[in-house]
């Protein structure tokens, strides 16, 4: 494969900026561009340690002082000869490294190329190939520690033993078929079965992590409700920590909704600040309310937020009502710094205003969204992963039905195998492949 080159860390600036170059003749092309005091070679500079010198730009003028490694391959993360310039930070320094390496021979790498010469090259399966994109964008301690244990193989090591226990039956059916002369037993039906009983139950359970994983990586959607001047902004703004929202006294300041990201008690909350639920004649409030309710209607936390200082009225009840279409709905009683006259149950006083409150209503949150379950990195986190296990599950009954039926062999074989190909398309197995090879290995058929 040629040479790709790219900016590591983005073009931000930033302390420290990193370069990186992978491919064949990688070493050469990086020659052009540094000079270590020693004068040595590129290839010649210790691997894997870090080696300071200047960085040079495409007339060989020395750009910034520069430490340069260098990763042999297939030791290194794509597989190939591989390098990394770790320069100062500055957007201008990077871009003429960058330009240097194209005029020695380089080229413009891809988005993901370089992880995916990793997978081209097995350093990766697509499961830790994913993974890596999944720990850049982690927003929360808990999906970083997913993420990480995937792309060190959890994810891999808990679907390999279904795949290859389906190789099995594979294997040996073609085995059986093919080779008659070789007597090669067939498998008791029972031993099919219980193959078939275990990977279905695997694949369910990791099938149950879905819903879990795609809160994970992309948070729960939370919709703040109440009637005008309860507090919703002002409790927006304290989750966020800063004023996002405009606050004032006048009701139906908020017209529209106000959308934020912000982590509450390890969870991912995808916010919406929404206009106060109330009958208006003003058209653009209107407006603002019904988007109100398509919010709830689309959130899976409902914050429902009355005051605490009034009674309860019609337009609470109203509010009240639009947060029930929430799967999940906490009530906050807020202004609880003032006198109270609120009475409902189970509501949680809070003042938005100074932060009383804001730590139970953690707790509140946590415990609706607990980190247990699963083990780190068994949790399914994207929608194409979930969407082959499924598929995979549903083939495995399929082969489960057929066996317990009375089917024939090759009607179990068609569902197994269908199974296998959508295992495959998680980790990146090819099903003929490996099933060839496991019959040779296995029978040692032609000997």
């Amino acid at each position: 494969m040629d040479v790709i080159a790219a900016i590591s860390t983005g073009n931000a600036l930033s302390a420290i900026g990193i370069v990186r170059v992978s491919g064949e003749g990688c070493f050469d092309v990086c020659q052009a561009v540094f000079r270590p005091p020693s004068g040595k070679p590129f290839a010649a500079l210790r691997p894997r340690e870090m080696t300071l010198g200047r960085l040079m730009d495409c007339e060989g003028r020395a750009i910034d002082s520069c430490l340069a490694v260098r990763f042999p391959g297939p030791g290194s993360y794509t597989g190939e000869d591989c390098a990394e310039f770790h320069c100062h930070g500055s957007p201008a320094v990077l871009s003429e490294a960058l330009r240097a390496l194209f005029a020695a021979g380089a080229r413009q790498a891809g988005r993901g190329e370089f992880t995916k010469r990793a997978f081209l090259n097995g350093q990766l399966d697509l499961t830790q190939a994913e993974a890596v994109i999944d720990l850049i964008e982690s927003e929360t301690a808990q999906a970083a520690h997913n993420a990480a244990a995937q792309l060190g193989g959890a994810l891999r090591r808990k679907l390999e033993p279904v795949y290859d226990s389906l190789l099995d039956i594979a294997s040996q059916f073609y085995a059986v078929v093919d080779y008659p002369d070789e007597d090669i037993e067939d498998l008791p039906k029972e031993a099919i079965l219980k193959t078939l009983t275990q990977a279905e139950q695997t694949l369910e359970a990791l099938s149950a992590t879905a819903r879990r994983g795609q809160i994970l990586r992309q948070g729960v959607p939370t919709a703040i409700l109440g009637k005008p001047n309860v507090g919703k902004s002002s409790l927006l703004n304290a989750l966020l920590g800063y004023d996002r929202a405009i606050v004032t006294d006048v009701a139906g300041t908020t017209r529209d909704t106000v959308e934020e990201r912000v982590v509450t008690g390890g969870v991912l909350l995808r916010l919406t600040d929404t206009a106060g639920i109330r009958e208006t004649g003003d058209e653009v409030e209107r407006l603002g309310v019904a988007r109100s309710r398509q919010a709830a209607a689309g959130a899976d936390l409902a914050l429902l937020v009355l005051d605490g200082s009034r009674p309860l009225d019609r337009e609470d009840e109203a509010a009240l009502e639009a947060a029930k279409q929430a799967p999940h709905l906490l009530v906050l009683s807020n202004k609880c710094d003032l006198p109270q006259q609120l009475t409902f149950p189970n509501a949680l006083p809070i003042s938005a205003k100074d932060g009383t409150g804001l730590a139970a209503l953690e707790e509140a949150i946590q415990a609706l969204y607990p980190n247990g379950g699963a083990p780190t990195g068994e949790i399914l986190t994207n929608t194409r992963q979930a969407e082959a296990i499924a598929r995979s599950l549903e083939a495995l009954r399929g082969a489960k039905a057929a066996l317990t039926g009375g089917l024939t062999p090759d009607a179990v074989l068609s569902d197994a195998e269908r199974a296998m190909t959508a295992l495959g398309e998680v980790t990146g197995k090819t099903l003929r492949e490996d099933l060839t090879a496991r019959i040779f290995e296995r029978f040692c058929v032609g000997k």
